[in-house]
């Protein structure tokens, strides 16, 4: 329904000025001939109030030539023609809303000359007209004008509404490109990580690959020089990725001597909550697996994200965390009784988009993620990730 709402408020005025060019063309088709009818030829009169109404499509891009064109061909028409303008709802209709969309401009400069065309154009139409009465050409120019009144009255509101319009669009722009940027700065990051994973893994298979060479027998040339094939390339591949994804580490940033976060230290990222003043519950469930080093590096974020949430944005006076093992996949849940909402908008918009970022590691590792407030109050985080690879 509210998509329904929005396409009714951008579209409903083009499809009411389709309605009017549609009337107006079978109000000329079905009473063609008749006394009081426009005399030209039936196929050029319906052309005529398509050449009318029409230019009011492109009122969005030519807000003040589309209505003036209406008013401004109307008028000329009615030179070749007296009955034609008058003698539709459709060509009257459009008329008075090119009045009222003249009267709607932003530019003070150009409302007023819409105002001239509005009230000289219908003037022109009116006195043409081989059937009017004399109150008309008073009447007639003075209902216009009301319209364009009307209009111009309305102005600062649509200029209020469009700006607040244009603000929205701002500010959806401006989150969308904070979230690329945020997912961009997670996958850097997480290439930084794997990089110093996957980087101990080939030096110590490189290193045990070349403890094996060495213990070769002469003879067996052909399995040395297997070895040292898969020892060089081994390197090589080190060297490269030092390459790369050295090209993605800040130049301030120090060689990384801490321990490498693993879940198997969340006792001690626990500890550290409860330092900064917030009771936190540690629950283990099941027997702990030894996890592939991807999905134990973003276990142990899971949990860091989730804690950081509730002492730095949730304002929380206490959390959870919970590690279940369940055979083939390990789940992870923070949950706290802080702001909820207020507090997941915090940590993923003004906090650097921490689930953002949460989520896309999960997803690398085809995991799930689940993040928003819970009944009781606070905010839960929750994922699952696969234990084998």
């Amino acid at each position: 329904m509210h998509r329904l709402g929005l396409l009714a408020r951008r579209f409903g005025f083009d499809v009411l000025i389709a309605v009017a060019a549609i009337e107006g063309a079978v109000d000329i088709a079905v009473h063609h001939g008749e006394v009081g009818a426009p005399s030209m030829p039936m196929w050029l009169a319906v052309s005529a109030i398509a050449l009318v109404i029409l230019p009011l499509l492109a009122r969005r891009r030519f807000r003040f030539a589309a209505p003036a064109a209406t008013l401004l061909v109307a008028a000329a028409l009615s030179f070749v023609d007296g009955r034609l303008m008058v003698f539709t709802i459709g060509t009257y209709a459009a008329g008075m809303a090119a009045a009222f969309l003249l009267g709607n401009l932003n530019d003070t400069v150009r409302a007023w000359t819409g105002l001239a065309i509005a009230v000289g154009g219908v003037a022109v139409i009116v006195s043409n007209d081989p059937l009017h009465a004399v109150g008309e050409l008073v009447f007639t120019p003075i209902l216009f004008g009301l319209v364009w009144l009307a209009g111009f009255a309305l102005r600062d509101r649509v200029v209020r509404a469009d700006a607040a319009e244009e603000r929205a669009a701002r500010l959806e722009r401006d989150r969308e490109a904070d979230a690329l940027r945020a997912v961009v700065e997670e996958r850097t990051r997480i290439a930084r990580e794997l990089h110093d994973i996957v980087g101990h893994s080939v030096s110590v298979m490189t290193v045990q690959t070349s403890g094996v060479r060495r213990l070769l027998r002469p003879e067996q040339e052909q399995e040395r020089e297997a070895l040292l094939a898969v020892e060089q390339t081994g390197r090589e591949a080190l060297a490269e990725m030092r390459r790369v994804v050295g090209a993605l580490r800040d130049p301030e940033e120090g060689p990384a001597l801490a321990p490498r976060p693993s879940l198997s230290r969340v006792d001690k990222l626990v500890a550290q909550a409860r330092e900064t003043g917030l009771p936190v519950d540690l629950q283990i469930e099941g027997e702990p697996v030894p996890l592939p080093a991807g999905v134990d590096l973003t276990a142990y974020r899971l949990v860091q994200e989730g804690l950081t949430n509730a002492i730095k944005h949730a304002a929380a006076r206490h959390a959870e965390v919970r590690v279940r093992y369940d055979g083939d996949h390990v789940e992870i849940e923070v949950c706290d009784d802080g702001r909820g909402v207020d507090g997941a908008d915090s940590a993923s918009s003004g906090g650097g988009h921490g689930l953002v970022g949460m989520r896309e590691r999960v997803s690398i590792y085809g995991g799930e993620i689940q993040a928003g407030p819970r009944a009781e109050g606070g905010f839960r985080l929750r994922a699952r990730l696969p234990v084998a690879m």
